[in-house]
This record gives C-alpha cells, sequence and structure tokens, in this order.
C-alpha cells in the first residue's frame, strides 16, 4: 500500500484553532498597550521592529534548519515490501542508498509502521528527514518533483483467458472471482460495472509487520482461489515479479471515469523545508536513469507524466 493511503487526513478547513487563538492574543496584547500609554506603545513598536529585521535575515531564509548534515534520514516501514523493509531489501531502500551514496553520507532510518499518525510521529517528531515514496499533492508533506508515475493494475495468470483484460468494464469479468483491497480506487469502478458481488475483499488498514494482504491476494491467484488481482501497481507488479507461477500484470490506464487509477509518486519532507525540497530535486532529476532501472528491477510498471501509456525508457 502506497504510503499516502495509510495516513489519515488532516483538517479539510485549514486549522482555524491555532489561528483563532493567535488573533485573540495579537487583540489583548494590542489592549493592554493602549492602556499603557502611547510611549509603550512606540518603545514596543521598535523592539518588533527590530525582532522582525532578525527574522526577516538569512536564518529565516534558511528554512530546512531540522535537517541532518551527517545523515541521510530516512523515514521508512521496517514490514512494507516491496517499499521497504528491515532487512533494505525494498525498492526505496535501494533508492534511499543511492541518495546516500550521491550525498556522501552514512544512511540512517527510522523505522515506524506505515499507518495514522506516521508522518506526524517520524517528520513531525524530527526523527528522520524525508519519506521516500508519497503522492503527489499530499497536503501532510512538501512533495518532491515526483520520480514514479504509476497505476493500479490487473494481475492474472499468464496462461489464463483474462490475461489480455485491460479494462474493468470487459464482460470476461463477469465471471470472474476478483480480488481487490477494500477501500481502494478500484473497488468503486467494481461497483460501477456490477461485479462487486464476484469480488473477494482483502483488508487495507492491517499491522504490516503481521499481516500483508496484497501477498495473500497473489498466493490465491496463483493457487486458483481468485481469477484476477487488482492492486497498487508497484506492488502488483512486484508480487508478480517473484511469483512461483507465470503471472501478467496490466496497468489499467483505459479507465476514463473517476475515480483516477493512476498516481505520480514523489519524496515526502516537512512542510516550508524549500531547501532540502530543492536537493531532493536535483537528486532525482540528476539520476532519474538509475531510478528507473531500479524500479525495473522489481517489475514496477513505469508510467508517462499523464498516465496514458507506458514510459518510454531508453
Amino acid at each position: 500500500m502506497p504510503a499516502w493511503a495509510a495516513e489519515a487526513p488532516g483538517h479539510a478547513g485549514g486549522t482555524p484553532g491555532p489561528a483563532g487563538r493567535a488573533a485573540r492574543m495579537r487583540a489583548g496584547h494590542i489592549a493592554r498597550l493602549r492602556a499603557a500609554g502611547i510611549a509603550r506603545l512606540r518603545a514596543g513598536g521598535v523592539a518588533l521592529a527590530a525582532l522582525l529585521g532578525l527574522c526577516a535575515g538569512p536564518l529565516a531564509a534558511q528554512t530546512s534548519d531540522l535537517t541532518s548534515e551527517s545523515a541521510f534520514r530516512v523515514c521508512a516501514d521496517p514490514a512494507a515490501y516491496p517499499f521497504s523493509d528491515r532487512e533494505e531489501t525494498g525498492y526505496e531502500n535501494r533508492i534511499a542508498a543511492l541518495f546516500a551514496e550521491k550525498l556522501g553520507l552514512p544512511l540512517e532510518y527510522y523505522w515506524f509502521p506505515m499507518a495514522t499518525g506516521f508522518i506526524r510521529k517520524t517528520l513531525g517528531e524530527d526523527r528522520c528527514d524525508v519519506v521516500m515514496g508519497y503522492a503527489q499533492g499530499h497536503e501532510l508533506v512538501l512533495n518532491t518533483n515526483h520520480y514514479l508515475t504509476s497505476a493500479y493494475v490487473i494481475v492474472t495468470r499468464t496462461d489464463s483467458p483474462l490475461s489480455a483484460v485491460d479494462t474493468l468494464s470487459d464482460p470476461a469479468l463477469k465471471s470472474a472471482r476478483i480480488g481487490t483491497v477494500a477501500g481502494t480506487p478500484p473497488a468503486s469502478h467494481l461497483a460501477r460495472n456490477g461485479l462487486m458481488g464476484q469480488v473477494e475483499g482483502y483488508q487495507l488498514m492491517v499491522d504490516s509487520r503481521h499481516d500483508s494482504p496484497s501477498a495473500q491476494m497473489i498466493a490465491d491467484l496463483e493457487a486458483g482461489r481468485i481469477d484476477a488481482a487488482l492492486l497498487w501497481g508497484p506492488i502488483g507488479g512486484a508480487l508478480a515479479h517473484d511469483a512461483q507461477v507465470p503471472l501478467t500484470v496490466t496497468p489499467l490506464i483505459k479507465e476514463t471515469l473517476p475515480p483516477r487509477l493512476f498516481y505520480r509518486i514523489t519524496m515526502g519532507v516537512r512542510q516550508g523545508e524549500m531547501v532540502w525540497k530543492r536537493e531532493l530535486n536535483s537528486l532525482i532529476r540528476r539520476n532519474q536513469a538509475q531510478i528507473d532501472a531500479i524500479l525495473a528491477e522489481y517489475g514496477v510498471p513505469m508510467l508517462n507524466d499523464n498516465g496514458t501509456a507506458l514510459k518510454d525508457i531508453p
């Protein structure tokens, strides 16, 4: 499951609580100054101007002051293969090792299960400086430029007549047993096409240290308990790549109705850390070919930026 899929959303309407408290504090402060007389108000204004002058200097321009300069500190799930694991066998581990090498820094991990509160307990507590995989546009982090565009896929046995299916409206699926993770975008498409009666559901929110619905889905497909598996592309691609029987992975890029099934994947850093974001953007740009090579090793489906076709990789 992508990192962004497990994190609970923040307040949709912003943060009125802290803003309201700040406004009340300013109003009270002004009232007290007025009560103390105009001379005291002017003195306070001079002090405030001096303080603002300090804040506008070089220290304010450097927003990445929480980022470690002695190590490349990565926030990661210890049991989320093919993304990451404690043995550092996932593709995000490989990309992290590449970046640490390019920066000339040792690689350090802060391990935390990918679940509600992940960002708060990792980046938020300054225990690490980057999440290696996060969907573009997610408000809990500041996104770098994307390094991967992928989509949900349908995985079938290569010897199955379903191996040619590339859209969820295909009549061939009417009699198929279809595995999908509850609450993910493909479920909405299945419902629209009247296929929910044939769905074998797998849990979305689990402790990845003890359970892997995606791996179980692929095992059920190999064993013939289901006929097709709908998975996030990087997961489905990697698990199919490692499967014991030949499996076909087809990105679902022909669906035109919402919800969309493709996403651009970035790295995530703390809000406001623009200097660190730009440094990571530079690393992504200069090492994209090596990133693509790592992703290809894991069978990750890579699409063009618009999610409409497979990426043209030299």
